[in-house]
């Protein structure tokens, strides 16, 4: 059985701390890719830095909480090529952010929309609060817009909205979480070929687990739940899963191995 965890910081602590660790165990827990997300300007040097790690595939974008920060779209290009990216992120809206600029948020995320676009990557997605936003934005995009909604714990009914736009759509602790009725119920109604799996560890929790706790080989627990709420095994979700991920991210998840 092979597991991708298609969303991790692993540069953040305490996954940073010891980076070759925390992939032996997730290695044992049956994951063979994790995908290694930047957040701001200053993280893309320690993503492409884990890029060489074996397992692990790289991710560069300004995440909208971060979007007064200068961003050099020629440079983000160059580091994409450098450490062949498998997607530009983490990138998106967050209109919930107190004090948030509206407008520079959609700025910066259609300046990096149009960087997937130039270099044919798909992108990483981040949205609270800026559905409809966001969704308006994908539409109007010069080119179709491949990648994946991250963490998503809305209803089905907006779930295939952002499917019909092109769309994966990526599960995480939230549908560990018996409260979670939203997340749960898309889980199960979202199209087997859009599935993905992440934990966005360390930021998201699952039952039981703290969010601190939470690394890669967690994708399994997640793995389980959804199998239970869609009726299936195991080792379908993760046969389905892994295949969507290879699909929409590879061949570049083998080139991140050395």
């Amino acid at each position: 059985m092979r597991l991708v965890d298609t969303h991790c910081h692993l540069d953040i602590p305490p996954l940073s701390a010891q980076p070759q660790a925390v992939l032996e165990r997730a290695r044992q827990a049956g994951v063979c890719a994790v995908v290694a997300l930047a957040y701001d300007l200053k993280s893309f040097d320690a993503v492409e830095k884990l890029a060489q790690l074996a397992g692990v595939a790289p991710v560069l974008g300004l995440h909208p909480w971060v979007a007064h920060e200068p961003l050099d779209v020629a440079d983000l290009e160059k580091r994409l090529r450098r450490c062949r990216a498998v997607a530009v992120g983490e990138i998106g809206l967050d209109f919930k952010l107190e004090g948030c600029d509206q407008g520079r948020q959609l700025e910066v995320l259609e300046q990096q929309l149009e960087v997937a676009c130039r270099l044919e990557l798909p992108v990483m997605l981040h949205c609270r609060g800026a559905f409809d936003e966001l969704l308006a934005v994908l539409c109007n995009a010069s080119k179709p817009v491949r990648g994946v909604l991250h963490a998503f714990s809305r209803s089905p009914e907006i779930m295939g909205q952002f499917i019909d736009a092109g769309l994966h759509i990526a599960f995480g602790g939230a549908v560990t979480r018996e409260t979670a009725t939203r997340a749960r119920r898309a889980a199960a109604a979202c199209p087997a070929e859009r599935l993905l799996l992440e934990t966005d560890a360390p930021s998201i929790g699952l039952q039981g687990v703290p969010a601190e706790e939470v690394e890669p080989r967690h994708v399994r627990e997640i793995a389980l739940c959804i199998a239970g709420l869609r009726g299936i095994s195991l080792e379908e979700v993760a046969e389905v899963t892994t295949s969507n991920a290879t699909a929409l991210l590879g061949p570049r998840l083998g080139a991140a191995r050395p």
